[in-house]
C-alpha cells in the first residue's frame, strides 16, 4: 500500500510515469553507473541523498531516472519510488546527485536499493542494499546463535535456489525476447510490405479507375457500333436489292450487247475500209503539208535574209558616219593635244617670266612722277622694261613652276628640263600630257581610251 501511495505522490510532482521494461536482470549493465557512499541504514523520516558516478559507456538522455528498488526485483515496473536524473551541463561533469524526499521513502525496514534506469527501460547501474530504520548499537557486534546460523544458511540455500530459477526464467525470457526481436524485425519487413502493398494497391485503384472510364468509354463506342451495324445490315439489305435489279438490268443489257456485237462487227469493217482510204488521204496530206513547210522556210528565209542585208546596209552607212565622226575628233584631239602641250609650255615659261619679273621689279627704281610728260609714268615702258629684266635673268636664276624649286645660276637648260618634265606624264595612246600630281585626271583619260 506504502508503494503505491508513494507512486501516486512522484507522479503528481513529475505529471509523467518514468520509461520501465519487462526486460530481466541478466539483460541489464549494472556497471555503466555506480553508486558510491551508499549507507547500509537511512533513518526513517528524513531526506536521503543519492550519489552516483557515470562512466564513460552510458550517455545520459532526458528521460533517464533512478528508482528505489525492494532487493528481489525482477524487472523495472517493480519501483518503489523515482526521481528524474540530471543532464550533466558538459561531457566532464561525471559525478551527480539526487535528493529523495522523506515523505515518499518507504515506512518498513525490508532491504532496498538504488537502480538508474535508462529512458529505454533498461537498468544501467544498482548500489548495495540499505534498509530505512535507526541504527542501534547492535548494529555494531552482531552475535548470532547456532540456530539463526542454521536460518540463514537455509535461508541462503533458498535463496541460492532461487537465484537459479531466477536465472533459468531470465534465460527463457532472454530467449523469448530474442524470438520476439526476431518477431518485432519481421513485423517491420510485414509492415514494409504491406506499405509497398498499399501504394501498390492505390496504383492499381488508380488503373482501376481508369481502366473503368476506358469500359465505359468503350461501351459507348460499342452502342454506336451496334447502331451503326444495324444501318449496315439495313443498307447490306438494300443493296442486295439493288444488286438483283441489276441483275436483271445485266442480263437485258448483255443480250442487247450481242445484238450490238453482231452490228460492231459490221461496223468495223467499214471503218477498215475507211480506215485505209483514211490512210491513204493521210499520207497525201503528209506529203502536202510537207511541201508546204518547204515553201514557207524558203520564203521565210528570202525575207528574213533581205531584211538581213537590210540592217547590214544601214549598219554599214551607220559605221562610215562613226568612222567619218571619229576621224574628225581623233584630228580635233589632237589639234587639242598639240594647243594643250603648246599652252603648257608657254604656262611654264610665263611662271619663270613671272617669278624673274617679281625679283627685278623688286629691284627697279620707281620712276617719279611726272616723268614722259604723265602724271603716273607710261605703263608700257614700265612692262617692257620688267618683260626686257625678266629676259635678262632668265638665264641666270630657274624656278620649277610645279614644285617651285629654285635652281642655281649655272645650272644647264637640260637639267631643268628634264626636272619640269619628271612632274609630267604622257598618255601612251595619243601623247597627251598630264600633271603627275593630278592621277585622277590622267586615269580618267586611260578608262576613256578603253572605251574606244
Amino acid at each position: 500500500m506504502g508503494a503505491e501511495v508513494s507512486k501516486t505522490s512522484t507522479m503528481d510532482e513529475t505529471s509523467d510515469e518514468p520509461p520501465t521494461s519487462a526486460v530481466l536482470l541478466d539483460s541489464c549493465h549494472f556497471s555503466q553507473v555506480i553508486f558510491n557512499n551508499v549507507e547500509k541504514f537511512y533513518v526513517p523520516g528524513g531526506d536521503v541523498t543519492c550519489y552516483y558516478t557515470l562512466t564513460e559507456y552510458i550517455v545520459p538522455r532526458r528521460k533517464d531516472w533512478v528508482g528505489i528498488f525492494r532487493v528481489g526485483w525482477k524487472t523495472t515496473l517493480e519501483y518503489y519510488t523515482f526521481m528524474w536524473a540530471p543532464v550533466p551541463s558538459d561531457a566532464h561533469t561525471v559525478q551527480q546527485q539526487i535528493q529523495f524526499k522523506a515523505y515518499y521513502l518507504p515506512k518498513d525496514d525490508e532491504y532496498y536499493q538504488f537502480c538508474y534506469v535508462d529512458q529505454d527501460g533498461m537498468v544501467r547501474g544498482a548500489s548495495v542494499p540499505f534498509q530505512f530504520r535507526a541504527e542501534t548499537e547492535d548494529d555494531i557486534l552482531v552475535v548470532v546463535t547456532q540456530g539463526e546460523v542454521e536460518e540463514i544458511e537455509l535461508q541462503n540455500k533458498n535463496l541460492c535456489k532461487e537465484n537459479e530459477e531466477l536465472k533459468a526464467s531470465c534465460a527463457s525470457l532472454q530467449k523469448q525476447n530474442i524470438d520476439l526481436q526476431e518477431e518485432l524485425s519481421k513485423t517491420q519487413e510485414l509492415q514494409n510490405s504491406l506499405e509497398s502493398l498499399r501504394s501498390n494497391t492505390e496504383k492499381l485503384e488508380l488503373e482501376l479507375s481508369s481502366l473503368k472510364k476506358e469500359n465505359k468509354h468503350l461501351k459507348e463506342r460499342d452502342n454506336c457500333r451496334e447502331a451503326e451495324l444495324h444501318q449496315l445490315k439495313e443498307q447490306i439489305e438494300n443493296v442486295t436489292s439493288d444488286k438483283e435489279q441489276l441483275e436483271t438490268r445485266l442480263k437485258t443489257a448483255l443480250d442487247h450487247m450481242d445484238q450490238l456485237q453482231s452490228q460492231v462487227l459490221n461496223y468495223e469493217k467499214e471503218v477498215e475500209n475507211l480506215s485505209l482510204m483514211d490512210h491513204d488521204k493521210t499520207k497525201q496530206l503528209e506529203r502536202l503539208k510537207e511541201e508546204n513547210r518547204q515553201l514557207c522556210l524558203s520564203r521565210a528565209q528570202e525575207q528574213q535574209n533581205r531584211t538581213l542585208m537590210k540592217e547590214l546596209e544601214e549598219q554599214k552607212h551607220l559605221f562610215q558616219i562613226l568612222q567619218a565622226e571619229k576621224d574628225e575628233a581623233d584630228k580635233e584631239n589632237q589639234k587639242l593635244r598639240e594647243e594643250n602641250y603648246r599652252l603648257l609650255r608657254h604656262r611654264l615659261q610665263t611662271r619663270e617670266l613671272s617669278s624673274f619679273s617679281a625679283v627685278s621689279q623688286a629691284q627697279a627704281p620707281i620712276p617719279a612722277p611726272g616723268v614722259g610728260g604723265l602724271l603716273f609714268g607710261n605703263p608700257y615702258c614700265v612692262a617692257e622694261a620688267n618683260v626686257g629684266a625678266g629676259a635678262a635673268d632668265a638665264d641666270s636664276v630657274r624656278k620649277c613652276p610645279m614644285c617651285n624649286e629654285v635652281f642655281p645660276e649655272d645650272i644647264e637648260a637640260s637639267q631643268y628640263e628634264a626636272h619640269v618634265q619628271s612632274h609630267l606624264v604622257d598618255c601612251p595612246l595619243c601623247s597627251e600630257t598630264f600633271e603627275k600630281s593630278n592621277t585622277q585626271v590622267f586615269d580618267d583619260h586611260i578608262f576613256c581610251h578603253c572605251l574606244e
